[in-house]
């Protein structure tokens, strides 16, 4: 029997419930296999992904099998730039059994729905953040993931620096003592918005236009399965939809979910950790252009592990505070190597868990890059940076901010029910 029919049937074996979290080895592919890949969102950052991935045919023995995109013009970029198959349609790329695994780089409302069609198609996911749009996603694309026996990753690109991981394995020897809470932040300044900018409205497309003008309302906002409200063709909406609330959750999940997910790897681990309340607040203070999102956001989160995280958000300025772990005998500071630092009268203990210094740095090593690593990972080579644990956890702090921001009060999650109570 050949290795990957082997690994197939004894994933069967087990109704598919293969539970490791951080190592796939279960779900190995012979090295010398050509994994099949499907891009699904064709905007600026799928085709970033779609340009890495046809770089990479070689060096990461992948091929780019299929793309897909509800506007006529970046499905046509798409396929010239790959030279694969275009659909309008996400569900008939799925039909496809040559495909392995799937990218997706479509608007936030679509990423739970896009990910567990694949994973019951038994297609391995790629995601980009933020995981899902809204609590009951996560947790439902979480439970998907078990069900498939798939693998899933998250793409927040910082879960890929070692130096979190370092910082986790010296939290968990407790190098620094227990840790109560940390800080982060991801602030942008620009004349004009980059949600703006970066997003260019076309207005010759539409759902009324034909040839590469065509755009699948419709299909795009998903209102025939609850994704979003169903609405008259509106062009800032579709091209703009990081400025509004049925589609994203603003800087909380275009840019704190950057943040949040490290630094529950570093303190928490691979798995990350639900949170017990949320809070947030902030207003949209400059950036007046009829958006629904603020441009100032402050979250505030308290877990079960009785540590704390503040995280702060603003497109107003672009100073920021760093990245930084505080425990009962030192300091932690993130993002490159990890500096360690005694705190006051607890100095004594700090020397003593650090080989009798007050201050430590600690090397860090490469790590494969986010696709890299995805790929590896159904080779069944390594540790993924954001298992679907890391990505769940973290999306039901950042959207409970989100609505806490949204309803003016502190929310809680009840972890055994999966409920956000109010």
């Amino acid at each position: 029997m050949k290795r990957r029919e082997f690994l197939s049937t004894a994933a069967l074996t087990v109704g598919g419930a293969l539970l490791s979290t951080s190592h796939h080895r279960a779900f190995g592919y012979l090295a010398n296999e050509t994994i099949g890949i499907a891009v699904i969102g064709c905007g600026g950052m799928g085709t970033g992904h779609l340009n890495e991935l046809v770089s990479r045919k070689e060096t990461s023995n992948v091929s780019v099998r299929a793309v897909c995109d509800v506007y006529q013009r970046r499905l046509s970029r798409a396929k010239s730039i790959s030279g694969a198959e275009g659909y309008l349609d996400y569900r008939k790329l799925l039909e496809r059994s040559d495909l392995d695994a799937v990218l997706i780089a479509t608007p936030d409302h679509w990423h739970s729905k896009i990910a567990i069609d694949a994973l019951d198609a038994g297609k391995h996911v790629y995601v980009e953040k933020p995981m899902t749009h809204t609590v009951e996603q996560a947790l439902a694309l979480r439970d998907a993931v078990t069900r498939s026996g798939k693998i899933l990753e998250v793409g927040p690109q910082a879960t890929g620096n070692d130096s979190y991981w370092k910082a986790h394995d010296a939290i968990k020897a407790g190098r620094i003592g227990k840790v109560t809470w940390g800080h982060g932040c991801y602030n942008r300044n620009a004349r004009i918005c980059l949600f703006n900018e970066h997003q260019k409205i076309d207005p010759t497309a539409g759902p009324d236009k034909s040839g590469d003008d065509f755009v699948d309302w419709d299909m795009w906002l998903g209102h025939k399965w609850g994704l979003a409200p169903k609405i008259p063709w509106n062009p800032e909406h579709f091209f703009r939809f990081r400025k509004y609330w049925p589609y994203n959750g603003g800087v909380a999940t275009d840019l704190l979910y950057h943040k949040l997910s490290p630094m529950l790897l570093a303190i928490a681990g691979p798995n990350g950790e639900y949170p017990s309340r949320v809070s947030a607040g902030g207003g949209l203070y400059i950036e007046k252009d009829g958006r629904d999102i603020p441009d100032t956001f402050l979250m505030t989160v308290d877990y079960p592990s009785e540590f704390s995280l503040f995280l702060a958000s603003t497109l107003t300025n672009d100073d920021g505070i760093p990245d930084r772990i505080y425990g009962k005998y030192g300091t932690m500071e993130l993002g490159g190597e990890p500096l360690l630092r005694a705190n006051g009268e607890m100095a004594p203990e700090f020397k003593k868990a650090n080989e009798d210094k007050a201050e430590v740095r600690i090397p860090v090593e490469p790590r494969p890059d986010m696709k890299d690593n995805f790929l590896k990972a159904i080779r069944g080579e390594g540790t993924l940076h954001c298992n679907v644990h890391l990505g769940a956890s973290t999306m039901v702090a950042i959207k409970m901010a989100v609505e806490s921001y949204r309803q003016k009060k502190t929310l809680q999650f009840d972890a055994a029910t999966g409920k956000v109570i109010g």
